[in-house]
Order: C-alpha cells, then structure tokens, then sequence
C-alpha cells in the first residue's frame, strides 16, 4: 500500500473513495501538514498501490487494511477524514477503534444500506453483468465517465488533473478495484447495513459533516440521515460537486483547521 506521510504532529488520517486516490487530497495535505502529521494511503487497487488480481476488493477487505495500516503506523488520537467510499472503509475503523478516533470530518459519504436506493441499486447490478464489467475494465469507465460527473464546475478538472486520474488505470486488470466498487454498491448492503447498527458508538466523538449540495453521484438526502443519526454534528454546505475537496479546496482546509482548532 502506497501512502502519503506530511507534516508532524497531531495525525490526521484521510481516506479516499473511487476512482480516487490520496492526490484527491493533495490541497489538504499540503496546507494542513504545516500543523499536523497529514497521512493518506491508496487502498490496494487504487493510485499508487499494486494492482492485485486475487485480492477481493470488497469495503470490508479495505476496511481490515486500514486498520492494519493505522496500527503498524502506531498512529494514535487520529482525526478521521473520509470521502465516498472512505466512509464505510473509514468508519469502521472509528466503530472498532472509538477510543484512537479524535474526529470525524465526513465528506459526501454514507454508512448504511443503500437497498433503499432504487437509482444506485439499479446501476450497480448493471455494472455487475458483463457489459457493465466490459465498460469498467475495458473503458475505463470510473476514471473517464463518472469522475467528471462528480465535479459542479468542470474548470476545477484540469487537463492535467485528468490525467492524474486516469495514470494509475492504464489496464483492464488495473481497474478491477473500481469494477468491485460498483458491484459493491448492491452486494455490499449487508456489510454496510452491519455498520450502521452500531453508529450509537460514534456518538461522543466530535463531527464535522462537509457537504456538496450539487452531487450527481449521491442524493442530497444522504445529508438528511447524517443529521439524524447525529444532529450534534457541524454542517457545512457548498455549492460543489461530488468532489468537494477538488472545487473547494481552501474553503475545506478552512473548516477543517477551525473544527480541529
């Protein structure tokens, strides 16, 4: 597993989603790394990290990576930052760890089934049959079709930025982790479902809930059921995309350093 390991002092742990990898974090880390350690791995399958071919890539896989990682880091009182599927990766770690998680930031992300979800649910069996597994591994399709899709303003997605996209995926083998996101949007429920059951031990741990109001990928309601579960939480909305972090950098590093503060 490749990582990025900035800065010194109080550790702050990003966890990315998909197609993604720590570079999604990189205005963050670079600012935040003046006060803080800033650490970010690329799960297996993703940036920088090998490409494996008999490794399962489902959430909870990643999950027991994390974990391991955050444990042979010996990183300790961590704040908690996760995006997409960062979050039920992320999360599970704060589920079985509450007393070494500091904060919580969460960023256009869930935890719980999406069995409601008919659009995402009717998607994520398409990709799961061959054409939706050609398109993937094939075409490129997470990095070339649905990245874009996630920004509210395309300016903020660079010719240059694409590319850093599109570099860790140059084969069909390459891209298999993002084809077993896409399938895990469905077959994963009951693992998420088993995540949410147990939300009451986040309860006494400070968070911050960063939202882009102008997300294609995931309803705005997934706001909704964060705020329920936990209506102590701090909101912070924005006009952005999927990829809030991309179109809102500073304003992100902003209210992350004031919720540490």
């Amino acid at each position: 597993m490749h990582y990025m390991d900035e800065g010194k002092g109080e550790p702050i742990v990003f966890v990315h989603g998909t197609p993604t990898w720590s570079f999604v974090w990189r205005q963050q880390i670079k600012s935040l790394s003046r006060e803080f350690r800033c650490v970010a791995p690329d799960h297996l399958g993703f940036g920088l990290s090998d490409k494996l071919t008999d490794f399962s890539y489902t959430p909870e896989a990643h999950a027991n990576n994390l974990e391991e990682f955050i444990t042979r880091l010996q990183l300790k009182n961590i704040t908690l930052v996760v995006h997409d599927f960062g979050g039920p990766i992320g999360l599970s770690y704060a589920l079985r760890h509450p007393d070494n998680v500091k904060r919580i930031v969460l960023l256009n992300t869930w935890m719980w089934s999406l069995e409601e979800e008919k659009r995402i649910r009717q998607v994520s069996r398409f990709m799961r049959s061959s054409i939706g597994r050609f398109l993937y591994l094939q075409m490129a399709f997470s990095p070339r079709i649905l990245l874009p899709q996630g920004y509210h303003q395309r300016k903020h997605l660079t010719k240059d930025i694409r590319r850093h996209y599109l570099k860790p995926f140059p084969s069909a083998s390459s891209r298999l982790g993002t084809w077993r996101f896409a399938v895990a949007l469905h077959e994963a429920n009951p693992y998420f479902a088993q995540l949410w059951a147990q939300r009451g031990k986040l309860q006494s741990i400070p968070k911050l809930i960063l939202w882009g109001e102008k997300d294609k990928l995931l309803p705005l309601h997934f706001l909704d059921t964060w705020q329920q579960a936990f209506p102590e939480a701090r909101i912070v909305r924005f006009k952005a995309g999927h990829f809030l972090q991309e179109e809102r950098g500073s304003e992100i590093i902003a209210a992350i350093k004031e919720f540490i503060g």
